[in-house]
């Protein structure tokens, strides 16, 4: 059954039995009238008690850059006690959790359900349902996430070379959201310069969503951070970062010109809650001995900033800007740390399986030299 290519699931609950959810494989439509699917939940799972007691739930399914969310429910992530804390969620009719941006989510009434063997069927009544207007799902084979590639993509004529003359095809670069910002501008800048026959076409986004785009080639390359990328992503790091303490200038710690993470262990900690970035600058304290009091989260870069600023607490950061203020005016100040820690790793990245493209080599050539004379 492992050669079945599925769609991923969180099936999720609320209600008298409790705040629930399993990510499930096994999902099915039942019957267009009345509308209905099917859910296979295992028989020890203390979301398949809950369902039977809630009398209700919600299939919410994934999108493909939302693998962290899939390991979560499947209880991959043993640091993270709450698994509701991995996404945004909301309520429909049921009130059982709907994933804030799924690609689609159904949100049902139990109507039937029954145990075979080793889990439990459980067929639902769609009640009520929210859609993403584009994205594609997440799918499951072989026992690792795969994602669907269109068929029209293979068509396509490649981009050819002749007599060392590079074609115009457009490039597409997928950049990690709070590197672009800092370096893209620039970067781009120079390549017009220097070649100006080339169209770059570019696109932010996380981790998760940066990977996916490598993998159905819908980026040649991307520039991220070389952190857990797996064997179908081969990867050349261009530059190394060391990670920054980020505080309000009139913070006491602000004094020293280098700082202990255990000094900052029990000061409120505003953490840049985007992938890799949450979990490398955690893993800091955790390798230390150490926990972090994390006051705030945010995904994003400025407003974890802004927060610093006003007093809220201190963050690490690994991109720094040139300006010392927030967003508000208020004064920032940024301070090393005094431990030895494993610095940010920047990387630019492309399909292990893509054949030869000179555009990605020619590009990767620039950032080399870009970062070796801008870091030096």
């Amino acid at each position: 059954m492992s050669h079945a290519a599925s769609t991923v699931s969180v099936v999720t609950t609320d209600g008298p039995g409790g705040r629930a959810g399993a990510t499930v494989s096994a999902m099915s439509s039942v019957s267009a009238d009345p509308p209905s699917l099917l859910v296979c939940v295992h028989h020890m799972s203390r979301t398949a008690d809950a369902i039977r007691k809630n009398e209700k739930l919600c299939v919410n399914l994934l999108r493909e850059d939302q693998t962290r969310v899939s390991d979560t429910f499947a209880g991959k992530d043993t640091n993270n006690r709450d698994k509701f804390r991995c996404a945004e969620w909301i309520t429909l009719k049921t009130g059982a959790p709907v994933l804030r941006d799924a690609l689609v989510s159904f949100d049902c009434e139990l109507k039937h359900h029954f145990q075979w063997g080793s889990h439990f069927i459980f067929i639902a009544e769609i009640n009520d349902m929210s859609a993403e207007k584009s994205g594609h799902p997440l799918i499951y084979a072989n026992r690792a996430y795969g994602i669907p590639a269109r068929i029209n993509r293979f068509s396509a004529q490649p981009s050819s070379v002749t007599n060392n003359a590079v074609s115009t095809s457009p490039l597409h670069i997928g950049c990690f959201v709070t590197l672009g910002p800092f370096f893209m501008p620039t970067l781009l800048r120079t390549m017009r310069e220097e070649w100006p026959e080339i169209t770059v076409k570019i696109s932010e986004g996380n981790q998760e969503q940066l990977v996916a785009g490598l993998l159905n080639q819908t980026f040649d390359a991307a520039l991220l951070y070389d952190v857990a990328l797996g064997d179908s992503i081969k990867t050349e790091v261009v530059t190394q970062i060391p990670p920054h303490v980020l505080l309000p200038s009139a913070h006491p710690l602000a004094r020293q010109e280098s700082i202990s993470l255990f000094d900052l262990h029990r000061e409120p900690m505003i953490l840049l809650d985007i992938s890799p970035s949450r979990d490398y600058f955690t893993s800091l304290f955790t390798d230390a001995g150490l926990e972090p009091e994390i006051a705030f989260h945010s995904p994003s870069f400025e407003m974890v900033r802004g927060m610093v600023a006003n007093g809220l607490g201190y963050s690490l950061l690994v991109t720094k800007p040139s300006n010392n203020m927030s967003y508000d005016g208020k004064a920032l100040v940024t301070r090393s740390l005094t431990e030895d820690v494993t610095a940010g790793r920047i990387a630019i990245a492309r399909n292990a399986t893509a054949g030869h493209n000179p555009h990605v080599e020619k590009f990767t050539g620039y950032c080399k030299r870009f970062f070796y004379q801008s870091i030096s």
